[in-house]
């Protein structure tokens, strides 16, 4: 892609203000997967769903957000980026404003898969201008964004908690169409760039997006037709990408080993903590009886500090590399997911510091991963690259959710994996983030011995 009157490596893209303007729509967009956490409770009463329905409130918008960043990503590469924002953006009001209006939980499901068509095409465009404008300053934004990322997802309950708790959780929906406004900014601060020659595989991204579907709705149903449909779409999809000569996802992509391995870390890394942040509503309002403001009290400081290492982890990244941030990172979620384990069912304000030790640790995997993939692909993989890559981390967080919203129903466990853990309510809970920290410590062990990155 290149830009008309200016060149690539232009300072224009060195701006404050675009930093900000991206880093805001970003939070506006990955706060739409966390401000409803708080709400679940809420909408399960309204609508009288069970745990495995009502996860459908994340799983439909973060399933087809993680299917919109690769498509995204792919068009990115034939049409601009300050294009993509336009028609993203509106999509994503469009469906806030649906949403807030919704009669019922089938229009909520339409209004949220609307708004995640929009939302989608936030982080890959986002993570594409410090890898398309700003190479010399790629480690620094890359922390800003990750940052960015981790609080958001930690500040959407909050700020899910307050107006829900206030008013009601239909006007949460208010808070994504202001982003509206910010259309008119992408179209005077983006520079042009000129359409590239190219063609997308429509039907290879169908088949992609009934994939994951199918496979969401084979973990919360376990039912045969739906094992029947995710092997019918994954066979028709290896059909497709292997009888297409430009399929939507190239398997040579995987054949990068350093590239391969790193989205699986950065998959792991996602599946932990937003599987985290969706869990952790929940159980506070089930085992300790908290308001939707108060779950968002508790959520609150991780996210803020979250938010306030970006410079410095950026930092790191261009001194030291990404390697040594990523372990740094997959340490602490770790570590705060045994230390949540151990206290589930105590005193509440250690539950809130094993969130604040694996939120210190979200925007560390999430820059360190962005910026050792960006190392591996040329510029002409970068699109696709970080389509992938955020699609990865996206469907993390909804497989994530549907798997846990399934595990919650079946309360009649006795097994203890913490032995430190309580016996009780809490005992689902404290099993479900133990194996948390045995992901993070696998993931760490794999990611340390499988490849060796350069700076």
């Amino acid at each position: 892609m290149k830009l008309q009157g200016t060149s690539e490596e232009s300072i224009y893209f060195h701006s404050k203000k675009v930093i900000v303007l991206t880093c805001t729509i970003l939070a506006f967009a990955v706060m739409n997967g966390t401000m409803f956490n708080v709400a679940i409770p809420d909408i399960s009463e309204s609508f009288k769903l069970t745990p495995a329905q009502v996860s459908w409130v994340v799983t439909s918008f973060t399933t087809v957000f993680a299917i919109g960043t690769l498509i995204y990503g792919k068009l990115a590469d034939f049409y601009s980026i300050r294009t993509l924002y336009t028609i993203g953006l509106s999509f994503f009001a469009l469906g806030a404003f649906i949403g807030f209006l919704s009669p019922n939980f089938e229009t909520l499901i339409v209004a949220r898969i609307l708004q995640a068509i929009g939302a989608a095409s936030v982080p890959p465009l986002s993570f594409l201008v410090p890898t398309r404008f700003s190479q010399n300053k790629r480690g620094r934004m890359f922390g800003y964004l990750a940052s960015t990322i981790a609080f958001s997802s930690g500040i959407g309950p909050i700020v899910g908690g307050v107006i829900g708790g206030t008013l009601h959780w239909r006007y949460i929906f208010l808070i994504s169409m202001v982003s509206a406004f910010s259309i008119p900014l992408f179209r005077k601060w983006f520079p042009h760039e000129s359409k590239q020659k190219g063609k997308i595989d429509f039907i290879g991204a169908a088949l992609v997006g009934l994939t994951v579907t199918s496979l969401l709705f084979l973990i919360t149903t376990a039912s045969w037709i739906s094992i029947l449909f995710f092997s019918t779409f994954i066979l028709l999809l290896t059909w497709r990408t292997k009888s297409t000569d430009s399929p939507f996802i190239n398997p040579g992509m995987f054949k990068i080993r350093n590239y391969t391995v790193t989205l699986i870390i950065s998959f792991l890394g996602n599946f932990i903590v937003l599987g985290l942040i969706f869990l952790i509503p929940i159980m506070l309002r089930g085992l300790y009886d908290l308001s939707m403001i108060e779950i968002g009290l508790i959520l609150f400081p991780g996210a803020i500090v979250a938010g306030l290492i970006g410079q410095w982890t950026g930092r790191v990244i261009e001194i030291r590399g990404g390697q040594s941030v990523v372990k740094i990172g997959l340490l602490l979620i770790s570590f705060g997911t045994l230390f949540i384990s151990s206290f589930t069912g105590s005193n509440i304000l250690l539950i809130a510091l094993g969130l604040l030790i694996t939120y210190l640790g979200f925007p560390l995997i999430q820059s360190g991963t962005a910026a050792l993939i960006s190392l591996n692909l040329t510029k002409k993989q970068n699109g696709l690259g970080m389509g992938l890559f955020n699609l990865f981390n996206f469907f993390a967080g909804a497989f994530s959710s549907a798997l846990f919203g399934k595990i919650l129903e079946d309360r009649d466990i006795s097994l203890r994996l913490n032995p430190f853990s309580l016996t009780g309510e809490s005992l689902i809970y404290s099993n479900i983030y133990i194996v948390f920290t045995i992901i993070g410590l696998l993931s760490m062990l794999f990611f340390s011995i499988g490849i060796k990155y350069k700076k």
